[in-house]
Parts: structure tokens; sequence; C-alpha cells
């Protein structure tokens, strides 16, 4: 960057300056992305590197397993950790990147956006649309029941144990 060029944009908030300095940036930034906005080959990339833990921009390429330049791959990966899913480290001049958020939970995040979107916020009516659409099957049912009959047995330990701690 070699200052402003009077566009209005101010080079000290490039979150790519502060990547290569090694400066995180606003993390509300990060949190508040929409996985549902995510392209095509940024989801291929993010699985990738789910399914794998860490990895180079060349190994990437390589389970990618259509030709892109190492340029296109390189600025997705960077793209993806300016959105907050992925961290990196540099060994030998070489970045490795690595989940920084689980599929988990950038998944719960999508499906959010989809029960806000579709079931006026009701998980409940998700749930009740997935089982009418034979999404979800009957094994998957009873583990999703054993789930929330131990969340809900877990819930009331912790309330109270909470209140315990905080009594002098």
């Amino acid at each position: 960057m070699t200052g402003n060029t009077g566009s209005g944009h101010d080079p000290r908030h490039d979150s790519r300056r502060d990547l290569r300095h090694g400066l995180r940036h606003d993390s509300r930034e990060e949190a508040g992305h929409d996985p549902v906005e995510l392209g095509e080959l940024e989801r291929s990339l993010l699985l990738i590197v789910w399914r794998l833990g860490t990895v180079s921009a060349e190994q990437v390429r390589e389970q990618l397993g259509r030709p892109l330049k190492d340029s296109t791959i390189r600025t997705v990966l960077r793209r993806l950790e300016e959105k907050g899913y992925l961290a990196h480290t540099v060994e030998n001049r070489t970045f490795f990147y690595r989940p920084a958020e689980s599929r988990q939970r950038v998944a719960g995040r999508a499906v959010k956006r989809i029960v806000d979107w579709f079931c006026e916020g009701s998980v409940e009516a998700l749930l009740v649309g997935m089982v009418d659409s034979k999404v979800l099957g009957r094994a998957e049912l009873q583990r999703l029941a054993e789930r929330i009959a131990a969340a809900k047995t877990a819930a009331p330990k912790s309330a109270v144990s909470a209140r315990k701690e905080a009594k002098p």
C-alpha cells in the first residue's frame, strides 16, 4: 500500500495489510460472516481444510481435483481467513492454513439463517419439516432425542452450580 489515494480508503484498516504483518483484525466482522454467502470454490476449499487439518495452498490445489492456478487458491484461502474461517502459520515462507472454526459451528450459523428465513426463527418448525421430508431417519431422530435429553439434564445442574459458586 502506498497510502490514501483520495478514494476514502484508509490503508491502516486494510485487513490484507494486517494479515501480512501478523495482526488480528476485528473479530466482530469475522463472527458476523454468513456461511450462506460462501461461493462454491470457497466451500470446496473449506471442506478440504476441515478434512485434512493443516494444509498448504499446494496441498489444497492437489486435493481440489480441478486445474486452478496457485495464485487463485492462495487468494481464496486468504479471503477465507479474512472472513474468519481459517487461520495460518508460516514455516520456511510457506503458509499453512488450518480451520479457525469447526464445521459444526459454521453449519450451525448457516442453519440459523435458514431457520430465520423459512421458519420465522422456529427450530421446531425446521425439525418437523426435516422429519416430514424424511431428511432425518429413525436412528438420527433417536440420537437427537438423546442429545436433547442430555442437554435438559445438564442445563439445570450447571445453573445450580453457577449460583453456588457465586455465593460468598
